[in-house]
């Protein structure tokens, strides 16, 4: 069940349940299904102008962001598919203040809802710092699907820790 340390969280059940498709070697094209094709978003500026589209519809008054970029540094073994940071800098009698969102760079080759539900989670965290319940009620009113796209997001990488990635070049 090593396989599996991305749906630790869920029920036996649902465990039990990937295992077999994983066995049977299906679970990538359970994935496939779901979402056949990849995004094309490639750049840091095409990801830019995505994430901006999307803060642009739910943030509009939150605080800029300075960048949005893929990042290479940023790996799964880490447990981690995107970060947001916030930087506060004292410049002369002002406070100077940038939003970074870093996503993985392993995600510019999967599906676009995948892609959207990481940014949408980075979003949100202009509002709320925390993973509590007002968290992730911004991240189901921003993506009503968003808890259905990080189970799929979860198959996916335990499809990739398999070798059996249905996205891969």
């Amino acid at each position: 069940m090593q396989l599996l340390k991305y749906l630790s969280g869920y029920s036996p059940d649902i465990q039990y349940q990937v295992q077999q498709l994983l066995d049977a070697g299906t679970l990538a094209n359970v994935l496939l299904r779901r979402h056949p094709k990849i995004h094309d978003i490639r750049s840091d500026k095409a990801l830019y102008d995505y994430t901006q589209e999307i803060k642009n519809s739910f943030l509009r008054q939150s605080s800029p962001l300075s960048k949005v970029i893929f990042d290479d540094k940023i790996n799964i073994s880490h447990h981690a598919l995107g970060l947001h940071s916030y930087v506060a800098r004292i410049q002369g009698n002002k406070i100077k203040a940038k939003n970074e969102i870093r996503i993985s760079s392993r995600l510019k080759r999967v599906p676009e809802p995948l892609l959207r539900m990481v940014v949408i989670h980075e979003l949100a965290h202009l509002k709320e710092k925390d993973h509590n319940k007002a968290f992730y009620n911004l991240c189901t009113h921003m993506e009503p699907e968003y808890h259905q796209l990080e189970f799929d997001l979860r198959l996916l990488l335990t499809c990739i820790d398999a070798n059996l990635s249905p996205y891969s070049a």
